[in-house]
């Protein structure tokens, strides 16, 4: 697992593919990359010499399959945003007229990437697949068109712009992850127990549990109560 502070902006893309990806893929694009190649039949976003980079902003879960068969043959990346810190930009049903600008309470952490991997932990164990998070600023710009979610009261969420990539960190194989699992509940702990340590929802904890669980690197040794007790694979 290799980790970097990262303290440049990065440059701002173009809104036709969303501005978030876009701009991701300007800020990790070095000279010699190649973008949007056509590779097993599967568009790529950028070709590193013998490096496949998928950039995935959203739901891991429709990438399934492309992964699955890229990883047999080629050597892949995956890249996945987690904001740290997002400030709402709220502006009038014109998209244009700013109303408001500030600060959400919630933070992203490196941890909340088991709530993607879900859909394929145990693809870590190819040796072709890697994946390394980004933690990120963003503004998230949201429209009052009156067409979007009623726990957003109709307001439309149109758009991410990326401001800064702050942390990045690269996970190769099952012993990166479990690294992300504390000394201070080991060796044998419970998902309240983790979810506790690492200051995360009980929610985050169980997908770390099956997630772990499922790439090998943890198993479940007994009980605790009525909870499940795992610890690290022999």
């Amino acid at each position: 697992m290799t980790d970097t502070p990262v303290n440049h902006a990065p440059h701002i893309g173009t809104l036709a593919e969303r501005s978030l990806h876009a701009s991701l893929k300007d800020w990790y694009e070095q000279p010699g990359d190649q973008r949007e190649v056509k590779v097993d039949g599967f568009i790529i976003d950028l070709v590193r010499g013998d490096l496949l980079i998928e950039i995935q902003t959203r739901s891991f879960w429709s990438l399934k399959r492309k992964l699955a068969r890229l990883t047999e043959n080629h050597r892949v990346r995956l890249v996945h945003p987690i904001p740290a810190e997002r400030w709402i930009v709220k502006y009038a049903a014109d998209g244009e007229t700013l109303i408001e600008r500030r600060k959400s309470p919630k933070k992203g952490y490196v941890e909340q990437i088991f709530s993607e991997l879900v859909s394929f932990p145990d693809l870590i164990e190819r040796e072709n697949f890697s994946l390394e998070v980004l933690l990120i600023r963003e503004e998230q710009i949201w429209c009052n068109d009156g067409q979007g979610s009623w726990r957003r009261k109709g307001w439309s969420v149109t758009d991410r712009r990326l401001l800064e990539v702050i942390y990045r960190v690269t996970f190769h194989a099952k012993e990166d992850f479990l690294a992300l699992v504390p000394e201070t509940v080991l060796p044998e702990f419970t998902a309240k127990e983790l979810a506790s340590s690492i200051k995360q929802p009980s929610y985050i904890a169980s997908r770390m549990v099956y997630c772990l669980r499922n790439m090998g690197a943890i198993e479940q040794v007994g009980k605790k109560g009525r909870a499940y007790l795992y610890a690290r694979c022999a």
